[in-house]
């Protein structure tokens, strides 16, 4: 345990001179896995893992949802879905912020990136709360926890991930995260509501449309939830895996984008750029964790860990709640993809010993991770909404996210006691 722990703080070290987190892991991953089994076989599996990698049949799931998230990001879709959702609910005190927590949510589902999905809706969101004289915390919280959605709601690069990883069925996954990224939609605009009830200054109602004008407004959603229908459907439905859905996606939201008349040759082409880099970057994440992964388990550190679970005899609940704790205070200085490629090699072969259902861990983890993207001092989605809108002060954007992040930790409290609410679907998908 003593060469665990030494790894772990060359990790750390690794990190803080900015390595990146991909050859930090691969780097400790095959000089630890050296140190147990000679550093010949170490070096050799390198190459095995990274060849091994690029021959999973899943892999090409991320690559064909990271295109169909830049396709729908640059088609116009999230302004339809903002005014869509500010039709229905920007009269409301606090509407604005509900209305861009629903769309965040929408977007979510066919984009599969909560960084995109801040970048966009800032850019949509931030004029009209502005118009109506919102108040910053309100408007800049609503839109970064708003995010975070992109990170569960199918299709999650983070499920994906984690379903490659434990090689758990991804379609089950992503059915697994319907009704949990539902209820943080819901959770999130409780916490509007609330804090629009106690300081109605925050968020003043906006304007009150009309019936005709609300249904005619649903009109410029009909391309997404089309798509959202045909890949998920598809999915659940038998007609193709997952992998086959994502292409159809990808292929769909092109249609879509030259439909709307939003995409030009450069868009296309900056459109596949962008996902040949992001695909590279996360195909390096993959290889490194487990490089990483391989050393955690020749040194056995599932089973020990285990083994002092069974020591304590603490029950499974109790377990699950370490490891939730262990995450959130890792949230505050890693952010969500390097902590989950870190952490699922250790703490998922203890949750398959003690018989949990690992559909609902997945989904149990993405939402802790979930987090961390809003939380101090690394919250990614505070970060890019910062970038995107310079002029406001940072501990502005944090103090506004606060009341989602207790909503959050309401989320994963029913979701822990309820898996039902993970399960139903993959369950009924069955």
């Amino acid at each position: 345990m003593e060469v665990v722990l030494l790894a772990f703080g060359a990790l750390f070290a690794l990190l803080l001179l900015q390595v990146p987190i991909a050859f930090g892991m691969a780097i400790v991953g095959t000089v630890g896995f050296g140190f147990y089994v000679g550093f010949g076989p170490a070096f050799r599996s390198i190459g095995n893992v990274a060849t091994d990698m690029v021959m999973v049949y899943d892999f090409s799931v991320l690559p064909l949802f990271i295109l169909m998230g830049a396709f729908v990001a640059r088609s116009g879709i999230s302004h339809d879905l903002y005014e869509a959702s500010n039709a229905w609910l920007g009269h409301r005190r606090g509407g604005l912020a509900m209305a861009t927590v629903v769309a965040c949510g929408g977007f979510s589902a066919v984009c599969g990136s909560s960084l995109a999905t801040v970048a966009t809706m800032s850019k949509v969101a931030i004029p009209s709360m502005r118009k109506f004289g919102y108040d910053e915390r309100l408007a800049t919280g609503s839109i970064a926890a708003g995010g975070t959605l992109g990170i569960l709601i199918p299709p999650s690069v983070a499920l994906v991930f984690y379903g490659i990883m434990t090689e758990t069925d991804i379609g089950q996954l992503f059915a697994a995260g319907i009704i949990p990224g539902i209820l943080g939609i819901l959770l999130y605009a409780v916490a509007v509501g609330v804090m629009t009830r106690i300081n109605p200054e925050l968020g003043p109602p906006g304007e009150r449309l009309p019936w005709r004008a609300r249904v005619r407004a649903l009109k410029g959603i009909w391309g997404m939830l089309v798509l959202f229908a045909i890949v998920m459907g598809g999915i659940y439905g038998g007609v193709f895996t997952p992998t086959e859905a994502a292409g159809i996606g990808a292929f769909g939201a092109f249609v879509i984008a030259l439909f709307r008349r939003r995409l030009t040759l450069a868009l296309t082409l900056e459109a596949l750029a962008e996902s040949g880099r992001t695909t590279a970057v996360l195909l390096a994440l993959l290889v490194g964790s487990l490089l990483f992964a391989n050393f955690i388990n020749v040194a056995r550190v599932p089973n020990e860990i285990a083994d002092w679970f069974a020591a304590m005899n603490a029950p499974p609940l109790m377990v699950v709640v370490i490891c939730i704790v262990i995450y959130i205070l890792l949230g505050c200085i890693l952010e969500s993809i390097s902590m989950m490629l870190l952490t699922v090699p250790v703490f998922y072969p203890v949750m398959q010993a003690m018989g949990l259902d690992l559909v609902w861990f997945g989904i149990v983890v993405v939402v802790v991770i979930e987090i961390s993207l809003i939380t101090p001092p690394i919250g990614l989605n505070v970060f890019v909404l910062k970038s995107m809108l310079p002029e406001v002060e940072l501990t502005r954007i944090f103090r506004g996210v606060l009341p989602f992040i207790a909503a959050d930790i309401v989320r994963i409290a029913l979701i822990v006691a309820i898996p039902g609410l993970s399960l139903f679907l993959p369950r009924l998908l069955e």
